[in-house]
């Protein structure tokens, strides 16, 4: 029984114009490139500053005894370099902004011993980049898309296990995922191994410990505390405790604005390939979902993840252009009945979670929907 939010979509599909969407966003684009300016470095370079302080603060204070507060201002911190910097360096978002330094830029930015000083984390950057800039932008909701929630969870939504139990399993994932998935995950993509070796397989592989889970654990969990030693044996197993705090409320921090960006069950997902410009564009509106929007405070609580559809339309530009164009592309897709979802996060993670454990499902496209009835723009 088609719901009657289904009956609305399938109208608007079918009066869907590929040619117009694609001119419109397409005009959109080519005006935003030519507004591009010092502005959005000196953005940048605020956000920046930004996390560099809460990483500052953290630790300026972690050596006194454990606490919730030094642990969440040094998970802010690592949020900022990961899904705000490295994340729209890395797509190319500053590469054509007058003025950028190379280290502003997906040319410099974490490259060699840079990676230390930009954007240390669990994965390798070459890794993340092949996993998500290629393959998840470019395979939205595809079989082939490596973080397609409904298919990575297949068997658990599967199991025969009491909801607590599927509840469980869930959050310790959500709990551990930067290393327990993206870091294997996102090396597996590098290596070409996406569907010739299990994730789990990938825990034997000694790139992974060599390159990715290693340096890590061992600069923030040994030589970081070891660093405090001086102050005292007490000071140092401080900022051990509270570089576990920061760990646990990274990966539940991230989960709640990085996974839920696709999943549940207004969200699409594709048995097909697309076909031209127009169709490409169109996956990456209804295949994502925008959190609440505006203000550099709330956007930076975001990870700026809460302009997803404008990211996954345009992925190289820079974060402040972003909540620029949000009301734009948001009056297009209304203006040519493509689905624009838009609630808080907290609302998305309810639904991820019923995607999760098998709650619900996500709108399967067929090759009826997705190529015969919507007719491909030319590229």
């Amino acid at each position: 029984m088609r719901t009657e939010e289904q009956v609305v979509e399938e109208q608007a599909a079918s009066n869907f114009v590929p040619e117009d969407f694609l001119e419109d966003l397409k005009a959109l684009q080519a005006r935003i490139r030519t507004e591009l300016c010092e502005e959005d470095l000196t953005h940048r370079q605020k956000i920046e500053r930004w996390g560099r302080l809460c990483t500052a603060f953290g630790y300026g204070t972690a050596w006194i005894a454990p606490n919730p507060i030094s642990a969440l201002l040094i998970s802010q911190g690592r949020i900022t370099r990961w899904t705000m910097l490295a994340h729209h360096t890395l797509h190319r978002g500053y590469d054509r902004v007058p003025g950028a330094k190379e280290n502003q830029t997906s040319r410099g930015f974490a490259k060699g011993r840079r990676r230390f000083l930009d954007w240390f984390d669990w994965m390798a950057p070459s890794a993340w980049v092949k996993e998500h800039n290629e393959l998840h932008h470019y395979r939205l909701g595809e079989i082939h898309d490596p973080d397609l929630v409904e298919l990575n969870v297949d068997w658990l939504r599967d199991a025969n296990w009491p909801k607590p139990v599927k509840y469980a399993v869930t959050a310790f994932f959500m709990s551990t995922w930067k290393f327990t998935y993206y870091a294997p995950n996102t090396l597996r993509a590098l290596k070409g191994k996406q569907h010739e070796v299990e994730l789990a397989e990938m825990f034997l592989d000694k790139d992974l410990w060599t390159k990715c889970l290693l340096p890590f654990a061992i600069v923030h969990f040994v030589l970081i505390p070891l660093a405090f030693l001086p102050l005292g044996a007490w000071s140092a197993s401080s900022v051990f405790m509270n570089q576990l705090l920061a760990e646990l409320f990274t990966n539940l921090h991230s989960f709640l604005i990085v996974v839920t960006n696709h999943a549940g069950d207004d969200m699409h997902r594709f048995d097909t390939r697309g076909k031209g410009m127009a169709e490409f564009f169109r996956r990456q509106v209804v295949g994502s979902v925008n959190f609440k929007t505006g203000g550099d405070f709330n956007d930076f609580l975001h990870g700026w993840l809460n302009y997803q559809i404008e990211h996954h339309v345009f992925p190289d530009l820079p974060m402040r252009q972003y909540s620029r164009i949000q009301p734009e592309v948001k009056a297009i897709c209304e203006k040519h009945g493509v689905p624009y979802v838009q609630e808080s996060v907290w609302t998305r993670l309810r639904k991820t979670l019923e995607i999760i454990v098998g709650d619900t499902s996500m709108v399967h496209e067929t090759a009826e929907i997705s190529v015969e009835q919507i007719p491909a723009a030319a590229e």
